[in-house]
């Protein structure tokens, strides 16, 4: 195992961890958090070796192999298969030694062809090409030259190189960065599988809480470890925070904010299962604030100008490159307030759906429609770039917006974490998160009353992930958001579109839903060569599953439409019993009594009271029904 014995760690003057005493037993699965700067990556270079503690002891296990991801990949002209089981040391030194005992006819081939075995060694391009299939690569790619791939892809690589290794000790930094969520969710299943010891720094809150059974947190120089996943780390800080008042009473607020707008969405909302799981999602929210009382971020879209409705209409539109559609027969209207979220898998075309909305590219066939008065924030990655790096974040905005007071350009920067010098540092070597916030800072400062995004937590950690998520829920305009961050996908979209197969359709189901989707694509990709009747018999079975799935979907459409009647008739009813409790209650209305009125007006109460008691009661086994039915 690996032992903490009253260890003290710092980077030059600056102590990070102070009395670190703890242990991390074999197969243990531990999420390493803590806020940025607190000392995450100087951890992960001492259990590398690559940096000495200042006092203390850490003990590893002298014959442990450890993987980690490389930082950097250079333009090798390695095939990126080969580049991948490059990754298991082992093999590749066995496999040196067999050709060189077969050139000298060694009498100890045998034993290496037997080691060879005994590690797996026979399988080990079909384990690198399963590795490869999962993080999103073809069969193409196999053959494809490293240096071939763009930046993003390279970090795959090297990814997949790491999880190649037979390690005893696997250190993830970041793993879902560059990742898009069919890999995310194939990553997941894999590190749960995964039968090492595994320390993960990520600021993806669902894949953390699937992943991690140990929870490790760095704050003020202590590091502590924590039982549990995730959401009991969070739950049990939470708590503890909660007992310092001044944060105590900033959560308070932050928690009847939200439960404001969960009754105001729940009011609206039908009760399909995408609406269910927001709803949820939402919840969720205020047992999870607690730990995030102290976030530096705290920042607010401010109020736009009025909005079209709608804001933007697709009609039967094709898109695509150099004249090739990618997707078509696209029939798409925004309208303000909607939230929609973008599933496929990589490259089904989900940018491009999104650089269509945005205007930058434009249409082969049909119609692209603008409302007036239309005001698009765009958020890419690639807009990064645009960022002028010898300017600061505070020139930026004075850039941006020069009329307005450099005080309140400044208190507006703050939310995001640009205070003090940092406002008036040069950007250029800001870190990718420090970036993103900036990107963010400018883009929110525009009103716009329609925010594309595409992948905006890219970098981001967990703090101003929780504070984008909370100013979304604030955010009256319409969003259109691709990202890989389950949690923010759940909290912040009413309605899910497909995208697949040159095609964007309406999602009927929920996060769950696309998991298992995404399983059964992968099935049918994956499926090796059958006979004839084989294949038929699957093909069949396959079918009456998806006819299972339609009918289990149509069942959930009819329930859901029921609520929403049921919905609309207790708000009137309600809202009229209110009144005409009211009505009762006035003493004027027995000062000259009108028994025949009197009696009409108490005979209605009790009508609507008996109708209201039935229709909750029917809402309960509507809901009921809903969570009877199977979610796949």
């Amino acid at each position: 195992m690996i032992q903490f014995r009253n260890l003290t760690l710092a980077r030059g003057a600056k102590p990070l961890i102070e009395g670190a005493t703890l242990q991390i037993h074999p197969g243990h699965k531990v999420g390493l958090t803590g806020a940025n700067g607190t000392g995450k990556s100087s951890l992960f270079a001492l259990l590398r070796g690559e940096l000495h503690q200042e006092a203390g002891d850490l003990d590893i296990p002298p014959a442990w192999v450890v993987a980690h991801v490389a930082q950097d990949t250079p333009a090798l002209p390695d095939a990126a298969l080969e580049f991948v089981l490059d990754g298991d040391a082992e093999l590749r030194t066995i496999e040196r030694a067999i050709v060189a005992a077969e050139a000298s006819h060694d009498a100890h081939l045998g034993e290496l062809h037997a080691r060879l075995g005994d590690i797996g060694g026979y399988a080990a391009r079909a384990r690198a090409a399963e590795l490869l299939h999962g993080l999103g690569f073809g069969d193409a790619d196999f053959a494809r030259p490293v240096a071939d791939f763009s930046g993003g892809w390279r970090v795959r690589l090297n990814l997949a190189r790491a999880l190649m290794c037979r390690s005893d000790l696997l250190l993830l930094d970041e793993p879902t960065n560059h990742l898009d969520l069919d890999a995310v969710i194939w990553l997941e299943g894999w590190l749960k599988d995964y039968r090492g010891t595994l320390v993960l720094i990520s600021h993806d809150r669902d894949f953390i809480d699937a992943v991690v059974d140990h929870v490790a947190h760095i704050e003020n120089q202590r590091l502590t470890l924590y039982r549990g996943g995730y959401s009991d780390f969070e739950r049990q800080r939470g708590e503890r925070l909660a007992q310092q008042q001044s944060l105590f009473e900033r959560q308070q607020r932050e928690m009847a904010h939200l439960h404001s707008y969960i009754d105001r969405f729940r009011a609206k909302a039908t009760k399909a299962r995408q609406a269910q799981s927001r709803i949820k999602a939402l919840e969720r929210m205020e047992l999870i604030s607690a730990a995030h009382v102290d976030s530096p971020f705290n920042f607010h879209f401010r109020d736009m100008a009025a909005a079209p409705d709608p804001l933007l209409v697709l009609d039967e539109g094709a898109v695509g490159y150099n004249g090739q559609a990618i997707l078509g027969k696209l029939a798409l209207t925004l309208r303000p307030g909607e939230r929609l979220g973008l599933l496929g898998r990589n490259g089904a075309g989900k940018s491009t759906l999104i650089k269509l909305l945005a205007g930058e590219l434009s249409l082969l066939s049909g119609k692209r429609i603008e409302g007036k008065d239309l005001n698009i924030g765009y958020f890419a990655q690639h807009q990064l770039e645009q960022l002028r790096p010898e300017e600061s974040p505070l020139q930026h905005m004075l850039r941006l917006d020069p009329k307005t007071r450099e005080q309140e350009l400044r208190d507006h920067l703050g939310g995001f974490d640009f205070r003090g010098d940092m406002a008036t540092t040069p950007c250029g070597p800001f870190s990718g998160g420090e970036k993103s916030r900036l990107a963010l800072a400018l883009l929110i400062w525009r009103r716009p009353n329609l925010l594309l995004l595409d992948e905006p937590t890219n970098h981001l950690d967990l703090e101003m992930r929780h504070a984008l998520t909370l100013a979304l829920q604030e955010y009256d305009g319409g969003v259109v958001l691709v990202s890989h961050d389950r949690a923010l996908l759940r909290a912040s979209c009413d309605r899910l579109l497909l995208v697949a197969d040159g095609a964007a359709m309406a999602f009927e189901g929920d996060l769950e839903d696309y998991k298992q989707w995404l399983a059964e694509q992968r099935d049918t990709t994956g499926v090796a060569p059958e006979k004839t009747a084989d294949k038929a018999a699957l093909k069949a079975e396959r079918a009456r599953a998806q006819a299972d799935r339609q009918t289990r979907l149509a069942q959930r459409r009819t329930l859901a439409r029921e609520s929403e009647q049921l919905e609309k008739k207790l708000a009137d009813w309600l809202k009229e019993k209110t009144a005409l409790e009211e009505r009762l209650a006035d003493p004027g209305l027995y000062s000259n009594p009108d028994s025949a009125q009197l009696q009409a007006l108490y005979k209605r109460q009790a009508e609507l009271s008996a109708s209201i008691e039935q229709a909750e009661a029917r809402w309960l086994d509507v809901h009921e029904a809903l969570e009877a039915i199977p979610a796949s």
